[in-house]
């Protein structure tokens, strides 16, 4: 295993630090890295100017018909995703109700999220004015008024202990003509799983296209083709084409470069050899692994994780024999030049995501560890 690292970067230029992904598609890190197809199709996007509405318009039903639904729309991220989803539950295509938002007076503007689901992105759907409202499982039926608007539900807590199932919550939901918002975010793979959301009748789906390895400021929503259009006069296109006085999702802007990256990653991800792919990673993960044996008080096993990383190799530290804490390990990988970072999320354990490590710096990641355990 061969290692590599340029000293020297563009962050580092501008003062920032330079830092090797072994975590994952984490936001705060950039997200993701554009396949070689993928930058030529924003490069050959750049030649030309373009009518931004006929754009999203276009590439909304490349990826409906890619992703078998009826209809998407490309936005600047999953949480933009969901902001316009809930914005489309409440207003509708609605002028006056549109540029009102997110003064939600006199419109159903509740939003019913299952207790049990409590999630760290849950408030986006309250950007354009919505009440977020957290009921318990058996409670979740009653709740369900002529206020509400919509359903959010977290594809990846579906089946957590004390909740209702996504299939079961569309059920109910749909008894009473209300629309149901899935944040599928990175579930992109199995396919079929990918492809599933709308299938199951989930009227809006959100994705985080980095996890395509579109750009990290990069999102689909997809399903019910009334609800999708809806979405759009919402977003700055709706904006700056209606004619209308206001629309709050102005902000929401993306560039005709980011528009047509999600259609080539997705392109790329629905024609990968995921088998190949997976085993790539499999050996790629065993090779850091076998550097690292015979470190005292580590643990090393590959594992199955969630998300589209289906395995990652988590290094275990045993707290009276190892070199170092989780903690410390993970500040001591930090503090190199250049930065790794690993997923650390609390106990006595550190994972190495291969996601996004890129291969040619797989031999200074295991010689870093290697530094800090053997």
């Amino acid at each position: 295993m061969t290692s590599t690292a340029n000293a020297s970067s563009v962050f580092e230029e501008l003062g920032a630090r330079s830092v090797i992904n072994a975590r994952g598609n984490n936001t705060v890190l950039g997200g993701s890295t554009p396949s070689a197809g993928v930058r030529q199709a924003m490069q050959e996007a750049e030649r030309y100017y373009v009518d931004m509405s006929q754009l999203l318009e276009r590439s909304g039903q490349a990826i409906a018909r890619l992703l078998e639904c009826e209809a998407a729309y490309v936005t600047p991220g999953a949480a933009a995703a969901l902001a316009l989803a809930s914005a489309a539950c409440m207003a509708g295509a609605d002028p006056d109700r549109i540029q009102r938002l997110p003064d939600t007076s006199g419109m159903p503007n509740t939003v019913v999220l299952q207790s049990g689901h409590h999630y760290h992105y849950q408030r986006a759907v309250t950007v354009p004015g919505a009440r977020l409202l957290e009921v318990e499982s058996d409670q979740f039926e009653a709740s369900l008024g002529p206020n509400v608007a919509a359903v959010l539900f977290p594809a990846h807590l579906d089946g957590a202990p004390g909740t209702l199932t996504l299939e079961r919550v569309i059920e109910i939901a749909h008894k009473y003509n209300i629309p149901v918002i899935v944040d599928a975010a990175g579930r992109i793979y199995p396919l079929d799983l990918f492809k599933s959301y709308t299938r199951m009748g989930a009227d809006l789906v959100a994705f985080g296209a980095k996890y395509l390895g579109a750009l990290n400021a990069s999102g689909i929503l997809c399903g019910r083709a009334d609800l999708v259009a809806a979405a759009s006069l919402d977003g700055f296109i709706g904006f700056e084409t209606t004619g209308w006085e206001k629309s709050w999702g102005r902000p929401l802007k993306v560039d005709r470069q980011t528009i047509v990256a999600v259609v080539a990653a997705l392109r790329e991800w629905l024609d990968t050899d995921h088998a190949a792919r997976l085993a790539g990673y499999e050996r790629r993960l065993k090779a850091i692994q076998t550097e690292l044996e015979g470190a005292k008080g580590v643990s090393l096993s590959i594992v199955s994780a969630n998300g589209p990383s289906p395995r990652v190799l988590r290094v275990k530290l045993d707290p009276k024999e190892a070199r170092q804490t989780p903690t410390s390990l993970v500040d001591g990988l930090w503090t190199g030049t250049p930065s790794i970072a690993v997923d650390y999320r609390g106990g006595d354990y550190v994972d190495v995501n291969p996601v996004t490590l890129q291969e040619r710096d797989d031999g200074l990641v295991a010689s870093r560890l290697g530094n800090l355990l053997l």
